[in-house]
């Protein structure tokens, strides 16, 4: 998948995401929670959801919709943002502006419908949302052209 950040409306998460990156963060990491029709969430280091990079930073304000494709931070209450991030695979999710978005799928789709649509099993949670095979995410590559 290809993802535009927005780097003018979310500085810090994008700037976190980059640094992660780079730094090799997410390699070999995966999704590690699945609701077609609504997100894939993955950049745990545990690859179970409990996982962060050992920090914490700050909401940014949300300007824009979660839409399909749309790049967001998973966080565990306001201001407890890390390393975990989420892509919108459903049409209208109806969720509260509590996510910093920070991009935007530009290409790739047919990968994010065929991650969201991989199956899954109940989680310790008792969600039916983890994945029944390993989704690994290979790397994070950053382009600034």
């Amino acid at each position: 998948m290809i993802v535009e950040l927005f780097s003018a409306e979310a500085p810090l998460t994008v700037n976190n995401l980059v640094h992660l990156a780079r730094d090799g963060f997410y390699e070999n990491s995966q999704f590690h929670r699945v609701i077609r029709d609504f997100m894939i969430q993955g950049g745990c280091p545990k690859g179970d959801g409990t996982g962060a990079p050992g920090y914490r930073f700050q909401d940014e304000p949300i300007k824009r919709k979660y839409v399909r494709g749309t790049l967001a931070m998973a966080n565990a209450g306001p201001n407890t943002n890390g390393s975990q991030f989420f892509i919108v695979h459903g049409v209208d999710v109806g969720l509260p502006p509590n996510y910093t978005i920070f991009g935007m799928v530009t290409d790739g789709e047919d990968v994010l419908d065929t991650l969201a649509n991989s199956p899954v099993t109940r989680s310790s949670g008792g969600e039916p949302s983890q994945p029944t095979e390993r989704l690994v995410i290979n790397n994070i590559t950053i382009d600034e052209s």
